[in-house]
């Protein structure tokens, strides 16, 4: 896949306020708020910026967190996953 390449002023006009504070940003919603922490529904995790699969929610795990969590990306070569650690 290219890179897309668009600036911030690009990107807020397509995302949500909290979708480009964590996306773009590096944030993230607080616990147990996302759309998609408690969400059940069988299908596919999908980058809100590029639309590349990340995770499918056979992977999907209740790690008890508040967001969700999954043991599997959906291939080995997507874009870079930055590993996080809870404090």
């Amino acid at each position: 896949m290219e890179k897309i390449k668009k600036n911030d002023a690009e990107w807020k006009k397509e995302l949500t306020d909290e979708q480009f504070h964590v996306t773009r940003k590096k944030g993230t919603e607080p616990a147990f708020t996302g759309e998609y922490w408690n969400n059940h529904e069988k299908g596919i995790y999908r980058c809100r910026c590029c639309g590349s699969e990340l995770f499918s929610s056979d992977t999907k795990f209740d790690s008890g967190t508040g967001w969700p969590s999954f043991w599997a990306p959906c291939r080995k070569k997507t874009s870079p996953l930055k590993k996080t650690i809870a404090s």
